[in-house]
């Protein structure tokens, strides 16, 4: 087969006014991470390095989701404006998701529909929790009101766990494991909560055509949706299938996670075409993910479909 395009769609970048306003935890990043935050020559030459044809670029975690409301709308408008302008220098290599204002959602809603119609991003990223409520709540209902609407995806992102989650599951051992409150486990778990709980909160009905992603495999849920699914029926409270609900609206990708077992629980559970490749730049490696793509067990056309052709129909590219 010859070289298929390679799109990764979980790939992050630092704005320096929005990560200077960064605190605790989430200002804590090795060296190394730091130093391929920016959009230059080494995140240029470290996908070419990789064969990675092009980024769909997302602010990381947590965005402008801690900040106030004001802050929030000020400097995500200045992010995405900037961010704009680097997709704009390079087409070919880069897109975007928006960084929304969550604290004031409203805002958050006319965010992504002006960098969708005005700048043509590929959709918007959430990091976690704002103001310590999941993206469910109604609150946050305007701005699915409005992907459905522009016919865009919404990328559910973990972000550092709720600090009373901290406390009672994580603290006794987040001093010597630090990656225990993030991708050791605290970020699956906060993730994994937020799309059971989107689900279960009713905004896919209210929004039909509502369209999610989630990284690193959905967070564990493919593996865990016939369980899930028997013991929601069970309860005998409501008519849902989970496992319905997450197969019509949900994609994931691979970012940072590159098993082969679990990618083909993923694929028999969801289909080859919910699956999209990512990588999690710079928190891991790009040659990861590409020298794994060789020992794929999938046919071509699955390849295809994974590495860009999936990427390509949902992001409209």
């Amino acid at each position: 087969m010859a070289k298929p395009l390679i799109i990764a769609l979980e790939e992050h970048y630092g704005d320096p006014e929005v990560e200077a306003t960064f605190t605790g935890p989430d200002a804590m990043k090795p060296p190394r991470i730091t130093e391929r935050m920016p959009l230059g020559a080494l995140r240029l030459k470290e996908m070419d390095d990789a064969g990675i044809d092009m980024q769909v670029l997302s602010h990381t975690n947590p965005g402008v989701q801690k900040l106030d409301p004001e802050t929030s709308v000020r400097m995500a408008t200045a992010a995405n404006d900037r961010l704009y302008e680097t997709v704009r220098a390079n087409p070919t290599r880069f897109a975007a998701f928006a960084t929304l204002p969550t604290p004031d959602p409203k805002a958050a809603a006319d965010e992504l529909e002006r960098t969708v119609t005005k700048y043509g991003f590929k959709g918007a990223m959430v990091h976690g929790l704002t103001g310590g409520k999941f993206f469910d709540d109604k609150m946050f209902w305007p701005v699915f009101e409005r992907a459905q609407a522009l016919d865009v995806p919404l990328y559910m992102h973990p972000a550092i766990p709720h600090p009373a989650v901290i406390e009672a599951y994580y603290k006794d051992y987040a001093k010597d494991f630090p990656m225990f409150i993030r991708a050791g486990w605290g970020f699956t778990a906060e993730t994994a909560t937020q799309g059971i709980r989107l689900v279960l909160s009713g905004v896919l009905d209210a929004y039909p055509k509502t369209k999610i992603i989630m990284g690193h495999l959905g967070e564990g849920l493919p593996f865990l949706l016939w369980r899930i699914s028997h013991s929601m029926k069970r309860e005998g409270k409501d008519t849902k299938v989970f496992r319905d609900y997450f197969c019509e609206h949900f994609y994931v990708t691979t970012s940072g996670f590159f098993s082969n077992p679990a990618l083909l629980c993923t694929v028999m559970e969801m289909g080859i075409d919910r699956v999209m490749f990512s990588v999690d730049y710079p928190f891991v490696d790009n040659s990861l993910g590409t020298k794994w793509v060789d020992n794929i067990p999938l046919c071509d056309e699955d390849k295809v479909k994974l590495l860009s052709g999936n990427a390509k129909r949902l992001l409209k590219m």
